[in-house]
């Protein structure tokens, strides 16, 4: 090899201040506040997404990657650190709809098998969220023994698992590395989403990079209650509920099949009044089966059900998962507090010990000077990204139940690129080409 002396390029040796300086975490973070601030067209953003979508197609990922470094080089940005910051922004985007493709599912005899393995093992594992299982658009990875399993989904040229391994804690190492390895057969990326800390000592042994999502909500049952002074605003707003004429009802699985067009119907007024369609993926839809799968909270006014939360409640250690929420917009604004508080009341009279209330996007995450770069950049989506989704909005409305919040991540293979996963994760769970002026 010869010496940094012989031969060398010029300009490889020219003094450090003559070279451009990397942006700090503060500069690199106004990347997302300033595109999503951009006009409602979303014309430069569409390309944005539709460059990143035809990548693949266009090049092989490290050609990509070369290419990517090579730009982000000449602009004086960290390539890793610009990545993050593209990742972050076209994450939004494509969460809230703008590319949106047809689910595929599998009906072959095998995937019926898997499924009935899957869902009868439901009931001995900790996490009721699992039941998502349940919703048909996930593949089954089951442990060699058939006590655990992994649901995934594929979407371009990523395997992306959901949730950390169901089953027993011993079994996740072999299932992680039987799912990596289905991964590599198939030249596809492994992607892990919304895995807890629990999964991260796997992570680190399967060399996997940890990306930190946001945090989900558990509320503790059994010292749930409205009483003290700190409860009042809720109180009143229950009240008032109450006393306007809304009614709460847990309706028990077995009799929710009558309640399905009356459930669909403020299923669609919803959808319609956010301009929205179904998602999926982590995220319960409105499907006739899927809904009568478990019980059904319901808020009536005057007989008439104006809002409904559907329970996965199968679980070993009394845990239970609020998945699909819709209601009727306007008819009250008490009415999901109304919802949320008689669902854990008659959960923890029923003996269950927690409530999971779901994910807050981007929340969470520290911001100080030694912290990743993606938590910068994500702290400015969810300050300035409500055009988007309303990270804000979700994290104050669960905080009022005092929850224990834990973090959730996104583990990805590798130090490279973690665009392309991002966008298939988000295509997943529900996005396609629709335009920005829709909203």
């Amino acid at each position: 090899m010869a010496s940094p002396s012989s031969g060398a390029d010029p300009a490889a040796s020219a003094p450090a201040a003559d070279l451009p300086k990397p942006l700090s975490h503060a500069a690199l973070s106004l990347i997302p506040r300033l595109l999503l601030r951009l006009p409602r067209t979303g014309l430069l953003l569409g390309a944005i997404v539709m460059l990143a979508l035809l990548g693949p197609v266009l090049a092989e990922e490290s050609a990509l990657r070369f290419g990517w470094s090579l730009f982000m080089a000449r602009q004086g940005i960290d390539a890793a650190e610009g990545t993050l910051g593209l990742s972050m922004v076209l994450g939004v985007i494509a969460s809230r709809g703008l590319v949106r493709m047809p689910r595929r599912r599998r009906n072959d005899a095998s995937a019926e098998g898997e499924l009935a393995r899957a869902v009868a093992l439901l009931s001995g594992q900790g996490n009721a969220s699992a039941g998502l299982i349940r919703l048909g658009d996930k593949r089954v990875l089951m442990s060699d023994c058939g006590q655990g399993f992994i649901m995934y989904a594929r979407r371009g040229r990523s395997l992306v698992a959901l949730f950390d391994p169901v089953g027993p804690r011993h079994l996740w190492a072999p299932l992680v590395e039987k799912f990596i390895a289905e991964a590599r057969r198939t030249r596809s990326r492994p992607v892990f989403y919304q895995v807890s800390a629990d999964f991260l000592p796997v992570a680190v042994e399967m060399r996997l990079q940890p990306l930190k999502l946001g945090e989900q909500a558990v509320v503790d049952l059994p010292r749930f209650s409205l009483a003290g002074g700190d409860w009042l605003k809720l109180r009143r707003s229950i009240n008032r509920a109450e006393r306007d004429g809304l009614c709460f009802e847990l309706v028990p699985a077995g009799s929710v099949a009558p309640l399905i067009d009356e459930l669909r119907l403020v299923s669609e007024t919803w959808l319609s009044a956010h301009e929205a369609g179904e998602k999926g993926f982590s995220l319960g839809t409105f499907e006739p089966d899927y809904v009568a799968s478990g019980p059904v909270a319901v808020v009536r006014l005057e007989g008439r059900i104006v809002a409904f939360a559907t329970l996965m409640t199968a679980s070993s250690n009394g845990d239970a998962f609020i998945d699909l929420m819709r209601h009727v917009p306007g008819v009250h604004r008490g009415m999901m507090d109304l919802l949320f508080v008689k669902i854990m009341e008659a959960l923890k009279a029923d003996g269950f010990r927690t409530l999971n209330l779901g994910m807050a996007p981007l929340a969470g995450l520290s911001v100080h000077r030694r912290a990743p770069t993606w938590n910068h950049v994500a702290r400015q989506v969810f300050e300035h990204g409500e055009r988007f989704y309303n990270f804000r909005g979700v994290r104050a409305f669960k905080e009022k139940f005092d929850p224990e919040w834990q973090p959730r991540y996104l583990a990805v293979a590798g130090q490279g690129l973690p665009l392309l996963s991002l966008i298939d994760v988000t295509l997943l769970i529900g996005g396609g080409l629709k335009s920005l002026m829709r909203k």
